[in-house]
């Protein structure tokens, strides 16, 4: 028999073999012209472990890609990925998370099913390193509706329920420990 498929990355893991890899850089010709030479630094200030530095020159990159090809534009909702991951790397997992659930929204409502997961499992990934209860309870409400959305749609996250199942597990723990600590506060 021949060996299953493997599953292609999907959120971070992706964004990671991106920054990591040699592949091109960009998604588009408009991309490779305006968006080469920074992102080719600000994966050059990840892999160098300069995160602060990645993600001011993320930020400002995004703002102008956002400027000349407009918020929806693929290499826009790409920058968007990589800061996504750039905020997880310098341990800020709100933001990250936030971030990934909003492109996640963005690309659901572009029917785009694929990356709509692949930023679910971002924010999911990010969710489970926020550390407050009270937060993660309200960050893990947020997360699950959508998820649960795309699950009643076809596509990677319906053919695949047990991540969905573990995040709502992970919201039980998460209710029992705010529960713990508003009692003893």
């Amino acid at each position: 028999t021949a060996a299953p498929t493997p599953t292609p990355p999907r959120g971070f893991d992706a964004v990671a073999e991106e920054v990591l890899g040699d592949g091109p850089l960009t998604e588009t010709a408009e991309g490779a012209e305006l968006l080469t030479e920074p992102l080719s630094r600000i994966n050059e200030d990840v892999r160098a472990g300069r995160i602060d530095a990645a993600a001011e020159r993320a930020d400002r990159t995004l703002t102008e890609a956002s400027a000349v090809l407009g918020e929806h534009h693929a290499e826009v909702l790409h920058l968007r990925e990589l800061r996504a991951y750039i905020a997880y790397l310098a341990d800020d997992p709100v933001h990250a998370f936030r971030l990934s659930l909003d492109l996640a929204r963005s690309r659901r409502r572009a029917r785009d099913g694929e990356a709509a997961y692949g930023n679910v499992l971002s924010a999911a990934t990010a969710w489970r390193a926020v550390r407050d209860p009270e937060e993660g309870l309200r960050l893990g409400r947020d997360l699950i509706e959508l998820w649960t959305d795309l699950t009643a749609e076809p596509g990677p996250a319906a053919d695949d329920p047990r991540p969905l199942e573990s995040a709502r597990a992970r919201m039980v723990r998460l209710t029992d420990r705010a529960a713990r600590a508003a009692a003893q506060a």
